[in-house]
């Protein structure tokens, strides 16, 4: 009997397992699904608003590929020794004093012309290597007497940086460029003279000029905040002041105590007897204007 109870209480157990099994696993398969479901749905979102093409780009609306620049990444110099290099020729700014301006203009063809970037020299006036201040797509190269030959690069968010008076050109159209790589050498043009060999280099956002030394080892995040920042003011409408009311129109007018007062009943009949007693002795009028005629008309023909 003892054995058979054994038996039946093993089989009990076993079956008792055996059904808790079963939710488990189910449980288990359901939080799998889940958890796929979710990581599916998020990195088809980042698929679909960025389609990635070869080595860290991505296919813009035009179907163009442009790299995916990183919001953190901060401007730099674009020269290799920053130490080595100075500012002769600075950004024209309308805020800036008077004099900050007058140093920012340049003189051209007999015409004094605002600086919308920065020139960079050497401090011994030698050549330099011209570096790439962010990563971007090469969109512009052409020569250019005056600029002095032009690159310009494309960054994320309608940003572009242009390094102009350069020679040597050692990029092309399309090709995409890493932070800090040599572009070109520093050259002369005819737009600065005065400033010998120098690069001329510039920041633009939507086509806008920026000044270079105010984004310099920050994140192109920043620039792109302050512009917008800049955007939303000048787009904003100014406050309406509330109208001014005149106080003195306000207040109620004052009547004149004297004419409430009522006229004095033996002054009103005073008044009325002298007129019928006036009235009473006719003036001699007409004799009055014969004889004051004769002077009126002398004093006329004198006049």
């Amino acid at each position: 009997m003892r054995e058979e109870e054994k038996k039946r209480s093993s089989q009990n157990s076993g079956t008792q397992r055996k059904k808790w099994i079963f939710p488990a696993v189910y449980i288990a398969a359901a939080a799998l699904l889940l958890t796929g479901v979710v990581w599916f749905t998020s990195t088809g979102d980042d698929v679909a608003q960025e389609p990635t093409g070869e080595n860290g780009t991505v296919v813009n609306e035009n179907g163009e590929i442009v790299e995916v620049n990183n919001l953190l990444e901060n401007f730099v110099w674009p020269v290799e020794d920053q130490d080595a290099v100075k500012v002769v020729t600075g950004y024209w700014d309308s805020a800036a004093t008077t004099e900050e301006q007058e140093a920012a203009l340049v003189f051209y063809n007999n015409q004094y012309r605002p600086n919308k970037g920065i020139d960079i020299a050497m401090e011994n006036g030698e050549s330099f290597n011209v570096v790439a201040s962010l990563a971007g797509l090469v969109k512009d190269v052409r020569e250019d007497s005056v600029l002095g030959n032009v690159i310009e690069i494309e960054h994320a968010e309608g940003v572009v940086t242009q390094y102009q008076s350069v020679t040597d050109i050692k990029v092309g159209v399309g090709d995409q460029v890493e932070q800090g790589q040599v572009l070109a050498t520093a050259g002369q043009s005819l737009l600065n003279e005065a400033a010998g060999t120098h690069l001329h280099f510039e920041v633009r956002v939507d086509g806008q000029a920026v000044n270079p030394l105010t984004v310099f080892e920050k994140p192109l995040s920043d620039l792109l905040e302050a512009t917008a920042d800049e955007k939303a003011d000048a787009n904003e409408p100014a406050a309406e002041e509330p109208a001014t009311e005149d106080p003195a129109a306000q207040e109620p007018a004052t009547e004149d105590p004297a004419t409430e007062e009522p006229a004095d009943e033996g002054q009103v009949d005073d008044e009325t007897d002298s007129n019928e007693e006036t009235s009473d002795e006719p003036a001699d009028e007409t004799g009055d204007n014969e004889e004051e005629s004769p002077d009126a008309s002398i004093g006329q023909d004198n006049a």
